[in-house]
């Protein structure tokens, strides 16, 4: 039955009290249930899961539970069937008093997900306590002299009970002379006065004795007695009498000891000393009152002697008596009644409960982490208690029933931000001034893995020189995780793949812990420029998060690999080279070529030839390009040159310690009309001492000299055919000149007009080669560290193919196309040939390797190079019509001369103006020998 309203007619009121009320939903979402006193253990309260819509099958996993703030003992909650009852004794004066109204405060708690319900339980009063007065007996003197209708105070009785059954009646036994008198005063208590009904008389009945019964109004009907004995006095006619019969003073609490509470003035009638009249607490007033007051028998003054406490007690009722001072003494009659008024001198209380700690910090909004109770024993305003949180923090408070609250998460958490909280509470009530109380609360942030481990860089760059030892420490790779515990511990592994044909965890290992990387072989650069791959780092968070960097791993040249002979030397047989020079021939000719590879890179693998001294012989006919690797004739032979020479040319790189190879020729010195038209160079053994000759036919010779000269002839017809179709864009036409550059990776780069023209002049067009190196990076010079090389520096895979002789390009320098063009950064003008009319310029890159070799001759008469720092502006060949050409290398070591990129023609040569026209039979044979040359490179 829904507990709805009070005040309702006595048999509802009965019908309520017999039953216990289940509960119903007030407006403030809390339920509300009754409950009699003094109820036996097991008996039903209500169904309360069922009120508050749970399901029983979840109330044990959700950890259904009921507190409260001091009866957690007096109701439980059957978890089976989800039924209040009554678990201990409930006596409802001992847990309320005298208040009207008694309610048992439950919090119901629920957790995953947390729910929190408030329910009250009502205690109803039942008529278990019986009015009791406070003494068994109670005595009055009465002169016999009194008239009728006198009046005497009787003490009433108390009952503990409220409402009804604390409505007491009176009644005394039937006699002649006494009769009673209820009447209630200004407090809404009943006052007790015996009435005389007929005059005493002292010689007939000196005592009297009457039953004074006090009845309740509960069901049933308890009582209670006392005995009142009368004796009758003699004598005094005026008894004492005070201006009023009840006297209301108002206090406030706390009032210092010594305050006046009221002065009395009683007056007697009667004269002398029946007249003098003196001041006494009644018998009626209780030992506690007498505590807190005192009186002055003389003078009736009323004064504070305890403490005063509205809390305790908030009303006090003082029964005064007024004594004359005749033999037979007469007694006046007052009651004072004394009220307190509450002063706010109790501060807010605080109790915090049920604290969910610690929070994590990806909590939803709304989360709950504390339960909050305040409370004030003050009253009125002075006990309204209001709750106020620190500012600026990511909760907040809730109020959630009366003096409840809930402190609830308001916004976001990030632990990486702030880890914990530190709030206060503070508590105020509504006096003036108000008193309040703080409570300090911790509030931990729990870590959830939300960060993943990061890199101090996107990607590193690590240098390893080769042949390196077997698990060999190349770098160490660190993340950094800003969470905490196992979200924070960071493992490393390798981002597997595939290198070729092998796979990456072949190469190179990660430890898991440490993050250091580890080559797990030698490493060889001529094989493995770069290996570039990625390292993971993951957290041992739920999910675990990670993120990767690239590290580029290069390989860096040692100088491992010693020249290689190529041509007609058998690699590794020791053996020699055979050449066939006439006597007749002049300063500068080529007799032969030394042609070496070296599989290093750099300066590693940029050749110089050097021809050692023979013991024996003072001075040597014969030169070799510093870096062409071409032996030629140092002046005009004579008689006096020996017919037979062997040369030693030493083949030298520029690696730190160098390593070398040695390269034997062996020179015979013949007569002009002793030389075949054709012969060919042959390899020997170490026990041979000529080379064979073989014929070759003259007819493919002819062949490809015709085929030569049809070639030149297209190109003539298309090179004219394209200067008239294009006037404006003509080799004699101004414009920009396009450059030819070795790219930034090694390999040469071209613009999209293969032809480059260039005009100078007013002459005919000619072709100029411009290439440019991009600029070093300047490092130590130093041994034990290995040169960083620019980042942007890389070997193409058809470069290291096609020219494995090869310096790079960015160590190469540059050929300018005109005066003001860039300086050269490398040696290119041979030493051994201080002969002007007879240079070289020779760059290092594939010094030995003729497809890669560029060799600019010049005949008699032409200007000689400004130095070595510059190079011509034009490179011309004589005899016949130049083709100068780059092409992009093949990707194997053999070079195919129909790769090439015809860039034009050379203008005629000066060579035949300055020479005498006496030496045209020498000029012929200078002429054959270099298209031999040409044909040789």
């Amino acid at each position: 039955m829904l507990y709805s309203q009070r005040g309702s007619p006595g048999s509802w009121r009965l019908l309520l009290s017999l039953l216990i009320l289940p509960a119903c939903k007030n407006g403030s979402g809390q339920l509300h249930y009754s409950v009699p006193e003094e109820a036996k253990h097991g008996t039903f309260v209500g169904r309360i899961a069922q009120d508050l819509g749970l399901e029983l099958a979840e109330l044990v996993p959700r950890l259904f539970r009921v507190a409260s703030k001091d009866h957690r003992e007096l109701l439980e909650v059957n978890l089976q069937n989800g039924i209040l009852f009554v678990n201990s004794r409930i006596d409802r004066e001992k847990l309320c008093g005298r208040n009207t109204e008694c309610n048992v405060h439950l919090e119901v708690i629920l957790d995953q997900p947390l729910q929190v319900y408030h329910v009250e339980v009502e205690v109803r009063d039942i008529n278990d306590n019986p009015p009791r007065f406070s003494r068994s007996e109670q005595r009055l003197n009465i002169l016999e002299s009194r008239m009728p209708d006198s009046r005497f105070p009787v003490e009433g009785a108390s009952d503990l009970d409220i409402g009804v059954n604390a409505e007491l009646r009176y009644k005394v036994n039937p006699n002649e002379y006494f009769d009673l008198d209820v009447k209630r005063n200004e407090g809404e208590t009943k006052v007790l006065e015996l009435v005389l009904k007929k005059p005493l008389d002292r010689e007939e009945t000196q005592e009297h004795r009457l039953l004074l019964i006090a009845t309740d109004g509960g069901k049933p009907e308890l009582t209670g007695t006392v005995q009142l004995l009368i004796n009758v006095l003699d004598a005094n006619d005026n008894a004492p009498e005070f201006d009023k019969p009840i006297y209301n003073v108002k206090m406030l609490e706390n009032t210092p000891n010594e305050t006046l509470v009221i002065k009395l003035n009683a007056s007697d009638a009667d004269e002398g000393s029946n007249k003098e009249i003196t001041y006494f607490f009644s018998n009626l007033v209780s030992d506690d009152v007498k505590s807190k007051f005192s009186i002055n028998s003389d003078s009736g003054e009323i004064k504070v002697k305890g403490e005063l406490d509205y809390e305790d007690c908030n009303l006090y009722e003082i029964n005064i008596d007024a004594v004359d001072r005749s033999t037979f003494p007469l007694t006046g009659h007052c009651k004072v009644i004394v009220k307190l008024l509450d002063v706010n001198d109790n501060s807010p209380e605080m109790a915090i409960t049920s604290l969910f700690l610690p929070i994590k910090e990806d909590a939803p909004l709304g989360t709950v982490i504390a339960l909050i109770s305040v409370s004030d024993r003050d009253s009125g305003s002075n006990g309204q208690v209001t709750c106020s949180l620190t500012s600026h923090v990511p909760f907040k408070l809730m109020s959630t029933f009366k003096n409840y609250y809930s402190l609830v998460l308001d916004s976001a958490l990030d632990r990486e931000s702030i880890s914990e909280y530190e709030l206060v509470v503070t508590a105020r009530d509504g006096g003036s001034p108000s008193l309040w109380a703080t409570a300090s609360l911790l509030v931990e942030v729990a870590d959830v893995n939300d960060n993943a481990p990061v890199f101090a860089q996107p990607e590193y760059t690590v240098f390893v020189k080769e042949n390196n030892p077997p698990g060999y420490h190349v770098f160490t790779v660190s993340a950094h995780d800003v969470d905490a515990q196992e979200n924070a511990l960071v493992s490393y592994s390798l981002v597997e793949r595939r290198v070729g044909e092998r796979a990456l965890s072949s190469y190179v290992s990660v430890h898991a812990e440490s993050g250091k990387v580890y080559v797990l072989q030698p490493l060889d650069h001529e094989e493995l420029e770069l290996l570039q791959f990625q390292v993971s780092a993951r957290d041992s968070g739920v999910p675990p998060l990670g993120s990767n960097v690239t590290l580029q791993l290069f390989v860096l040249d040692e100088n491992d690999n010693a020249p290689a002979l190529l041509g007609p030397w058998q690699q590794g047989a020791g053996g020699a080279v055979s050449e066939l020079v006439p006597r007749s021939v002049g300063a500068g000719h080529v007799v032969a070529k030394v042609r070496a590879v070296d599989a290093d890179s750099g300066y590693n693998a940029w050749l110089s030839y050097e021809l050692l001294p023979l013991v024996g012989v003072a001075r040597s006919p014969f030169r070799v390009g510093q870096y062409t690797g071409e032996i030629s004739t140092t002046h005009t032979l004579d008689e006096a040159d020996a017919p037979r020479q062997s040369l030693l040319v030493l083949v030298k790189d520029h690696g730190e310690p160098a390593l070398t190879t040695t390269a034997t020729v062996l020179v015979s010195l013949v007569e002009s009309g002793q030389v075949p038209k054709s012969y060919s160079r042959v390899s020997v053994g170490a026990g041979s001492q000529e080379a064979a000759v073989v014929d070759v036919n003259v007819y493919l010779i002819i062949a490809i000299c015709a085929v030569s000269s049809l070639l030149v002839l297209t190109l003539l017809l298309y090179t004219a055919f394209r200067c008239s179709a294009t006037p404006t864009e003509g080799p004699c036409k101004p414009g920009k000149p396009t450059l030819v550059c070795s790219s930034a990776v090694g390999s040469w780069s071209y613009s999209q007009q293969r032809r480059q023209r260039v005009c100078s002049g007013e002459g005919p067009p000619k072709t100029d080669l411009m290439a440019f190196s991009p600029s070093l990076p300047q490092g130590p010079n130093s041994t034990d560290t290995p040169r960083q090389p620019n980042p942007d520096w890389r070997y193409s895979a058809s470069l290291r193919a096609g020219m494995h002789s090869s310096v790079h390009l960015e160590e190469a320098g540059i050929l300018r196309a005109g005066p003001g063009g860039p300086d050269q950064q490398w040696p290119t003008v041979s030493s051994a040939t201080p002969e002007p009319e007879a240079g070289e310029v020779s760059p290092p890159v594939g010094a030995g390797v003729n497809s890669n070799s560029w060799t600019f001759k010049y005949g008699p008469g032409n200007p000689k190079q400004s130095g070595p720092g510059e190079l011509p502006d034009k490179f011309i060949i004589p005899g016949s019509p130049a083709i100068i050409s780059i092409r992009q290398e093949p990707t194997n070591s053999q070079i195919d001369k129909s790769d090439f990129i015809t860039f034009g023609k050379k203008e005629e040569t000066k060579k035949k103006k300055k020479k005498k026209k006496g030496n045209k039979t020498q000029e012929k044979k200078e002429k054959g020998n270099s298209t031999t040359d040409n044909s040789d490179q």
